[in-house]
């Protein structure tokens, strides 16, 4: 009885590993597939300093038990996105009336990505059908954009979605490349993400998702820290954390400088 005791204590303590990995939130697995990914970048802490005008930084991966023959007819393909703190936005609409511009109408969504910069092998359709991409937030167009509290009879929502992204894209804050992945020897490939000059401060996360044959395989995700360095810090921590006391420096600041000013280049 003893030696059965034992034995089932020693299974349960061999498969606590699998078990550990089964849970890892930062891995996703198709069980169908045997095939494995995993990344790795040089950094986990991307500081920011007052000249910075944007980045490009490298990801490299590789395909652990890839098949050399679909390797060679590129059924693989990889998706790598670099993904900002999730923060809730709001879009207006201005409208004239009475010879005035006003906000008339206004939409808030649900957190989403800050920034969102996007590498794959091939253009997403050509990877995996909509469905299952916009599954997994795979894509700019794929992210979901779920509205908050009541939006009358929801005619505007899809403008109003369509206008977010845009404004995301416009300022630089959600990029793509649809040939930023590539393959550099075998199953080892490089992925290129763009940083914006005005990228967020905060915790982000580099996923990379691996499809076979149109099908998703797995997901792996690593953290990446942004953070502010120097004066920059500072003032953007003091801002943050003492906010009255930082509204009421800066107008004592603007109000002497008005005063110096007008001192200055007076004319007696």
């Amino acid at each position: 009885m003893r030696c059965v005791v034992l034995l089932f204590v020693v299974s349960v303590f061999a498969s606590l590993p699998a078990a550990a990995q089964l849970a890892d939130p930062s891995v996703t697995i198709n069980d169908k597939f045997s095939e494995r990914i995993d990344i790795g970048i040089s950094t986990n802490e991307i500081a920011i300093t007052s000249d910075f005008s944007g980045a490009d930084i490298t990801v490299f991966g590789a395909i652990d038990g890839a098949d050399e023959l679909l390797l060679a007819t590129f059924a693989y393909d990889v998706v790598v996105a670099l993904e900002g703190p999730r923060k809730t936005s709001t879009v207006r609409r201005k409208e004239r009336v009475a010879g005035i511009w006003i906000n008339r109408h206004s939409i808030r969504f649900e957190p989403i990505p800050a920034s969102y910069s996007m590498s794959s092998t091939r253009p997403l359709p050509d990877i995996a059908n909509l469905m299952e991409l916009a599954s997994r937030d795979i894509g700019i167009d794929n992210i979901r954009l779920v509205p908050t509290g009541g939006v009358g009879d929801g005619s505007r929502l899809t403008e109003f979605r369509e206008a977010l992204r845009r404004i995301k894209q416009a300022s630089g804050l959600y990029q793509r490349d649809p040939t930023g992945v590539q393959f550099i020897s075998k199953a080892l490939f490089r992925a290129t993400v763009r940083l914006p000059a005005n990228i967020p401060v905060g915790q982000h996360k580099v996923r990379a998702v691996l499809y076979k044959n149109n099908q998703f395989v797995m997901e792996k995700v690593i953290p990446l820290r942004v953070v502010k360095t120097g004066l920059e810090q500072f003032i953007y921590n003091f801002a943050h954390v003492y906010s009255l006391a930082y509204g009421v420096i800066a107008v004592l600041l603007a109000t002497l400088t008005g005063w110096l000013g007008s001192v200055i280049f007076r004319k007696d």
